[in-house]
């Protein structure tokens, strides 16, 4: 079978529909797309990661900011627990971050983070993270999620971060689809009283 080819309107209002469709595949590979990239490259202050904390630990204080932000159209609030912690080189921290779905469905969202300056975050090693990992929170639903970590006690030898006295991990959670099991279960529309009769 030919396919006729679109001419005038038909063909402008089918380039439309295409670029919504590229545009809508995009938005939903960002996120574990921008994992990779900073993985890959360092961009964007990419962290270390560790399965424990270190086993040296410095005098040397640093201070530990952490900023929490949503993307646009994202419902969500979210915010850090406590701004700001100082703790030693070396030491384990556990930060808790909040996050809540004010509205009437179920919302499902991944965080991306980064950290400044980028010349410390191969130094910020993560120990556990919330970070790429899809939540689903329902209506209503408030939730804590801890970030466990430390700054390894290298950063002081390096000439780049040796002088870094403070340290922002930030996060930013993107709205995603939900999977076809929480899909499913929306809540329903009220009922009208004609359904009820």
């Amino acid at each position: 079978m030919i396919f006729p080819r679109l001419q005038g309107p038909n063909r402008t209002l089918a380039q439309l529909v295409g670029v919504v469709v590229v545009m809508a595949s995009l938005s939903f590979a960002a996120v574990p797309f921008y994992d990779w990239f900073c993985r890959v490259t360092g961009f964007g202050g990419t962290t270390g990661v560790a399965d424990s904390g270190s086993d040296v630990i410095l005098d040397r204080t640093v201070r530990v900011r952490f900023d929490a932000s949503l993307e646009a159209g994202m419902p969500w609030t979210f915010k850090a627990t406590e701004p700001v912690m100082e703790l030693r080189i070396g030491e384990t921290g556990m930060a808790f971050y909040e996050a809540h779905n004010p509205t009437n469905r179920p919302i499902a969202g991944t965080a991306s983070y980064n950290v400044f300056p980028y010349s410390a975050g191969g130094y910020f090693i993560k120990i556990a993270c919330f970070c790429f990992t899809e939540q689903i929170l329902q209506p209503g639903e408030t939730v804590l999620m801890p970030v466990t970590f430390y700054v390894d006690p290298a950063l002081v030898d390096d000439p780049e971060a040796q002088f870094v006295h403070e340290i922002t991990l930030s996060y930013t959670f993107h709205q995603t689809p939900l999977p076809e099991t929480q899909a499913a279960l929306k809540t329903p529309a009220p009922a009208t009283p004609e359904a009820l009769n």
